[in-house]
C-alpha cells in the first residue's frame, strides 16, 4: 500500500470510498480521514483506528478474503509487531470489494536509514513463524504465481514488451535466479520495504502492512527488499551467503513488477507505466 495521499477535495470517487467507509465502519467519525491509491487497492485511511481496504480489480476482489484471512491468522501467530488484523468480514458494497483492518502505528523510516541489528531481528521474527498453519492462505510461490513457470511468464510475456536490446540482459538475470542453490524456506513477505515497515521511537518495530504476497520462499527475498535501507545495512544484517543471494534477486525486481502485472490483468495503461519503469531500472542496474 503506497502512504496516505492527503485530504481530497470531495468528488463522486471519493465519496464513493467514503461511503464504503462509513458503511464498514458504523459511527466512526471519518474527519480525519484520507485516501491512499496502492497498486491494488484505495485505501480510506482512519488514523488511529483503521484502514479500509477496497479492491480496484475483479482479481484484487477475489484475493482479498485469502488475504485477509491470512492476516488473521498472523495476528494470532506471536509475531513481535502489529499486523493490520480485519476488523469484520470481506463485503460487497456499492458494487466493490472492501475489508476494514485494524491500525498499525508508527512510522516508515526514511530510505537509506536503519539499524542491521533491528533489520536481523525483523527477518528472525519472520523466519519464527510456523509455515503449515498458514499454508493454504500463503500466496503462490515467487517462481510459480501464475501456476505456470516463471521462466514461461518472462518469456512470452515480459520480453515481447521490452526492447531487443535487453533480452539477453533479462533471461541473464532470471537464470542467475534459476541458478540459485536450494535453502531452507521460511515465511517471506515479499514486500518488506518503505512504507510497508512501521517503526516506533524507540527504534523497535511497530507493526508489518501489506502482506498479500506472503509466501513460503527464500528469506534472502526479503533481504533483498531491506535494501531500501542500502545495501551496506543489509550486510551487516545477514550472513555473507544470504547477502550474496539478496544481491541476486534484487536484479530481477523490476522484472517481476512487469511479470505481476500481466498474471493480474493490469489495463495498458497500467502495464505500459511498469515497462517504462523497469526500462528506466535496467538501465540504473545493469553494469557493464
Amino acid at each position: 500500500m503506497s502512504g496516505p495521499s492527503g485530504p481530497t477535495a470531495p468528488n463522486g470517487p471519493t465519496d464513493r470510498l467514503f461511503g464504503i467507509a462509513e458503511h464498514l465502519l458504523p459511527g466512526v467519525a471519518l474527519d480525519t480521514a484520507t485516501l491512499a491509491h496502492g497498486q491494488f487497492h484505495d485505501v480510506v485511511l482512519v488514523p488511529g483506528v483503521a484502514a479500509v481496504r477496497v479492491a480496484r480489480t475483479a482479481a484484487t476482489a477475489a484475493e482479498l478474503p485469502r488475504r485477509s484471512e491470512l492476516l488473521r491468522r498472523l495476528d494470532a501467530a506471536g509475531l513481535p509487531f502489529a499486523v493490520p488484523c480485519p476488523l469484520g468480514p470481506v463485503t460487497e458494497v456499492d458494487g466493490s470489494v472492501a475489508v476494514a483492518v485494524s491500525w498499525v502505528g508508527g512510522v516508515p523510516q526514511e530510505r537509506g536509514t536503519g539499524d542491521p541489528t533491528r533489520l536481523a531481528a525483523l527477518l528472525a521474527a519472520l523466519a519464527a513463524v510456523a509455515v503449515d498453519p498458514l499454508a493454504d492462505v500463503l500466496a503462490r510461490p515467487y517462481l510459480d504465481r501464475s501456476g505456470r513457470g516463471w521462466v514461461d511468464v518472462v518469456d512470452d510475456g515480459v520480453l515481447p514488451l521490452l526492447p531487443a536490446r535487453w533480452h539477453d540482459e533479462v533471461r541473464r538475470r532470471v537464470d542467475a535466479v534459476l541458478a540459485l542453490p536450494p535453502v531452507p524456506t521460511s515465511l517471506v513477505h515479499c514486500d518488506l520495504v518503505g512504507a510497508n515497515v512501521h517503526w516506533l521511537p524507540s527504534g523497535e518495530p511497530a507493526g508489518v502492512l501489506d502482506w498479500d504476497f506472503a509466501q513460503e520462499f527464500d528469506p534472502a527475498f526479503d533481504a533483498a527488499c531491506l535494501a531500501w535501507h542500502g545495501w551496506d545495512v543489509v550486510r551487516e544484517a545477514v550472513d555473507a551467503v544470504t547477502y550474496a543471494r539478496a544481491r541476486t534477486w534484487s536484479l530481477v525486481f523490476g522484472i517481476e513488477h512487469i511479470g505481476a502485472a500481466l498474471i493480474d490483468r493490469e489495463p495498458p495503461a497500467v502495464l505500459d507505466r511498469y515497462v517504462s519503469g523497469t526500462i528506466e531500472w535496467l538501465e540504473r542496474t545493469c553494469h557493464p
